[in-house]
């Protein structure tokens, strides 16, 4: 360049030095619409319903496509067809009549109580509650479905979903609970029998829906008795009725929902299958629709077993 030649700088041009040049910002535009879109996965809206069902956990797109195809799918109670769109929020969907839960902030897990914790969220005497034993690795504010009292333990549902809670604590719905109790022995046959046939307490008749001597000693004896009944203490009272007051009392299912080899204290997320079962369960003895924001208490419906 010669002395004095001095020309104007280069303007950086729009596609390649400056980043907020016309073309960049179409580009960056184009991609917020896609962020954004209704098929977005941030989205809270209706979506696809291959793309619901396949963020639920069924399968790919594909064979969520195929379901639907196939006239296996409902969405609120009605048919889906290829093309229908459902909010994963707020829809019901149902496949080959089992309900799936699309909502992902919704959670159910199964906790193995331990003797001496009581089945509340938080004690107002200080005493240690569920938790305690949750921690911090369950973010959500979930509730008990039912309690045990104190002195029982075993199997605990928890949740934050008001609907399926309402379905499985309301007494019309008669829910199973199985429990395994530990008896003074021996223990008649006659037991067994005066608990399937019922038992006369100062609050009405109680009735087992199921009983089986698991083993028997000449002190104690160990059984297994199953009811949908949910009043207080109701297995004690009836057990104490007939002479043989509890030494031992273990919930082993709720439902379909088994406590197996859960370790005590320890605590487990339910599966798809277990969740499914446990809405049909619920669903078997609806007395009607509950909302899909129905409120949860820290006093449950159910009372203390």
């Amino acid at each position: 360049m010669r002395n004095g030649d001095r020309r104007p700088p280069r303007k950086p041009a729009a596609t390649d030095k400056d980043p907020f040049g016309a073309a960049a910002k179409k580009a960056a535009e184009k991609a917020a619409v896609r962020a954004t879109g209704p098929d977005s996965d941030d989205s809270d809206g209706p979506q696809r319903l291959q793309k619901v069902l396949a963020g639920a956990g069924i399968g790919s797109r594909r064979a969520c496509e195929e379901l639907i195809a196939a006239g296996r799918v409902t969405v609120d109670g009605r048919r889906a067809t290829l093309g229908d769109r459902a909010d994963p929020r707020t829809s019901v969907i149902h496949i080959d009549g089992e309900r799936v839960v699309t909502d992902a902030r919704l959670v159910y897990l199964a906790l193995n109580k331990p003797r001496g914790i009581v089945s509340t969220m938080s004690d107002e005497r200080g005493r240690d509650g569920i938790n305690e034993l949750l921690g911090a690795s369950v973010s959500q504010r979930v509730f008990h479905v039912g309690r045990l009292d104190t002195d029982s333990e075993g199997l605990l549902l928890l949740t934050n979903d008001g609907d399926l809670a309402h379905r499985l604590t309301h007494p019309s719905h008669g829910v199973p609970k199985t429990y395994l109790v530990e008896v003074p022995g021996p223990l008649p046959r006659t037991v067994g029998r005066a608990l399937l046939k019922g038992i006369e307490l100062e609050d009405g008749l109680a009735k087992a829906d199921a009983f089986r001597l698991v083993d028997s000693h000449a002190r104690t004896a160990l059984v297994e008795i199953t009811l949908h009944e949910g009043r207080k203490h109701i297995v004690r009272r009836m057990l104490a009725e007939l002479g043989h007051p509890v030494i031992r009392l273990i919930r082993t299912a709720v439902g379909p929902v088994k406590l197996g080899d859960l370790k005590t204290g320890r605590w487990r997320h339910l599966s798809r299958d277990e969740v499914a079962v446990l809405f049909a369960a619920g669903e078997a003895f609806a007395a009607g629709p509950v909302p899909a924001d129905a409120p949860l208490h820290d006093e449950p419906a159910v009372p203390q077993d």
